[in-house]
């Protein structure tokens, strides 16, 4: 039989009821069933704001990365550990290996000529590349290039393998909304073959997605309905790239295009309907001009960053670094963040992915820039 709930007290000042024998009787016979009231509880269930148990911390990327080597000399990848996938894992969070308790980020690393074995999870997932090239993902049959700056999203409860087709290892890292899933019960899981067939281990320079798909303001007419997830399985950093650079420009010629001076983002979006790529995942690329930073944020909901390019300093909360390339860390739901671009680097390029798409479909997320609230 489970234990009692454990009634606690409030704090002296909140309005509590006269201690009593009579008082500590009902408590008792709240206990034996199983019952705890609102009252002992406010201020826990119900603070003024969120409270997050996720703390801001940091990962360096260079240490990340020398121990994901390490493991790709030790571990195998194969049936039973799947991926040779390390967690980034909050200090605050009980030992759950989750960067926030909605957002699962992982460094992932593949040795020359192996191939992780083909599952599928209903976890909506993404991969995004720091460096280098040289393997491919293959989504339903469909093999995917990956490569510098490309994001490379997949929907729940699809077939995926991964094959190193180069002489070299690769690392990127992985997004998935694996404590979501865990918390809400809703988590599958499920086995698939262990080898590829020989057109599925190919090399394509473009997926079938993204022949498909990979045109901008275009859609196929033969494609009619609206999809959770995006059917482009591949997004280009050439695109990004670009995009970020025009924002940029168009802001020096006196147009308010950007978030604020000298910031530009984009939002990765579903062809089919405009809206995020992933159902509970949003994903961005933000740059930051030299010198420039961001406006003071805060908003309901957790986030991952990683660096793809420059140097800068990020604050979250009290906490302060200084950043570079490829280290990643995390913003906790409703703590203060901004980000500054070194003066000594051209821009300083982060890569964002937070849950905020869970929150506006109940209608939870809020945010504040600055001292004023939207």
């Amino acid at each position: 039989m489970p234990s009692s709930p454990t009634i606690t007290t409030m704090p002296t000042h909140a309005a509590q009821p006269d201690d009593s024998p009579a008082l500590q009787a009902l408590y008792r016979g709240f206990e034996q069933e199983r019952l705890i009231p609102l009252w002992t509880q406010i201020g826990d269930l119900m603070p003024m704001h969120p409270q997050s148990k996720a703390s801001a911390c940091l990962w360096r990327w260079k240490r990340l990365n020398e121990l994901a080597a390490e493991a790709g000399r030790l571990v195998p990848v194969g049936r039973g550990g799947e991926r040779r996938a390390i967690a980034l894992a909050n200090p605050t969070l009980g030992g759950r290996p989750y960067a926030t308790p909605t957002l699962w980020a992982a460094i992932q690393y593949l040795m020359p000529g192996e191939n992780a074995p083909e599952h599928r999870h209903t976890q909506h997932a993404f991969r995004f590349v720091l460096e280098g090239e040289g393997v491919w993902t293959v989504v339903n049959g469909d093999a995917v290039r990956m490569s510098r700056g490309d994001f490379l999203p997949q929907g729940g409860w699809n077939w995926h393998a991964h094959h190193n087709a180069a002489t070299r290892p690769m690392a990127w890292i992985d997004g998935l909304d694996i404590p979501f899933a865990y918390t809400t019960e809703s988590q599958f899981f499920e086995m698939g073959r262990a080898t590829l067939s020989a057109d599925e281990m190919g090399t394509p320079q473009l997926s079938r997605s993204e022949r498909l798909w990979a045109h901008p303001g275009l859609r196929p007419v033969s494609q009619t309905n609206d999809s959770a997830t995006t059917p482009l399985l591949a997004y280009r950093w050439v695109d990004t790239d670009r995009a970020l650079n025009e924002q940029l420009a168009l802001e020096a010629e006196g147009h308010a295009v950007t978030l604020s001076p000298g910031h530009a983002a984009v939002r990765y979006s579903n062809p089919t309907n405009g809206r995020d790529v992933l159902p509970t995942v949003r994903c961005e690329m933000h740059r930051i001009r030299s010198g420039a930073a961001s406006v003071e944020r805060r908003e309901v909901g957790s986030s991952v960053y990683q660096v793809f390019d420059g140097q800068g300093s990020v604050q979250v909360g009290a906490e302060r670094w200084q950043v570079e390339k490829g280290d990643m860390f995390v913003v906790p739901s409703w703590q203060p963040f901004t980000a500054r671009c070194g003066a000594d680097a051209p821009a300083l390029d982060l890569f964002r992915f937070s849950d905020t798409p869970i929150f506006e479909a109940v209608h939870a997320y809020r945010v504040q820039l600055g001292a004023a609230q939207a």
